[in-house]
């Protein structure tokens, strides 16, 4: 999601008359930003020196501490006060507590903005994402013009309620797949016709982004990976965090980390997470 975004930004630094400055762990998925005008760094601590608004996009905060940390991490290169936008589904509490440590190690001059997405692959290139954004207002103020460029923000608290809003999401996303894989094995054993089905039940209450993007890959049974099923797995205990902190007895999340961690479990982990759809199918083939 990292390379379209990227591209994006490039854009819109374009326009704005200043520079887009980027960095990768795997340097040619930066072509196309490169092409679109934006500049090289060859390490975290040099994107940092010459930026002040600095957004990520890694799996998870152990990822994170490998671009803030170590001699070439963001801290060592920080030259004045910069917003760090953490665009990873993280812990809710992990991510406040990162943003204090952060905000100690530099001397206040790193500040921390929580702004999950949600959208995909698809999302992320068309500029359409849904961002959701936590942290103070004046530093979430600094970083939402680059935000705009890739979709939608909204700021919804302090730091940390971005990945609240991304544990719902997520807790919503992952029953939705789960619910369109199961109604698509059922559907078939019975004898239906599933593209028939799946076009006809979008035109109904069961219609939904997810249905619309997901279709091809259940009428197809194509589950080579966009969003890999295993990723549910740390998504749905961040979910279970903010249930908990927020004193909820989730009825439905439970079930739905038993579901990802069994189907991982099976070696299923790696493909998209419409893969329910097949784990079903196996699991009741006899």
């Amino acid at each position: 999601m990292g390379r379209p975004m990227a591209l994006h930004l490039a854009r819109t630094a374009a326009e704005r008359g200043t520079e887009l400055v980027v960095t990768t762990r795997r340097p040619g998925t930066a072509s196309a930003a490169l092409a679109a005008g934006a500049r090289w760094a060859a390490t975290p601590r040099e994107l940092a020196a010459r930026c002040d608004v600095v957004v990520v996009m890694v799996p998870d905060l152990p990822d994170l501490r490998a671009v803030t940390d170590g001699d070439d991490g963001l801290l060592a290169g920080i030259a004045g006060p910069t917003v760090l936008v953490i665009g990873a589904t993280v812990s809710p509490q992990g991510v406040r507590d990162l943003g204090a440590d952060l905000r100690e190690r530099s001397a206040g001059r790193l500040r921390l903005v929580d702004a999950p997405v949600s959208g995909g692959v698809e999302g992320a290139a068309d500029a359409t994402l849904s961002i959701m954004v936590g942290g103070d207002a004046d530093d979430v103020a600094r970083a939402e013009p680059w935000l705009r460029a890739l979709g939608r923000p909204v700021h919804l608290g302090p730091l940390g309620s971005g990945e609240v809003a991304k544990a719902c999401n997520q807790l919503v996303v992952a029953a939705t797949t789960a619910a369109l894989g199961e109604a698509a094995v059922v559907a078939e054993r019975a004898g239906l016709d599933l593209a028939a089905l799946l076009d006809l039940l979008g035109s109904g209450y069961a219609g939904s982004r997810l249905l619309e993007v997901k279709r091809h890959k259940l009428v197809a049974h194509d589950h080579s990976p966009a969003s890999p099923a295993r990723f549910m797995i740390k998504d749905l205990a961040f979910a279970a965090e903010a249930a908990e902190g927020a004193g909820v007895v989730p009825a439905l999340l439970p079930a739905l980390r038993e579901l990802y961690t069994a189907l991982t479990a099976a070696g299923l982990g790696d493909l998209d997470s419409t893969v329910v759809q097949r784990y079903l199918e196996e699991r009741t083939r006899d």
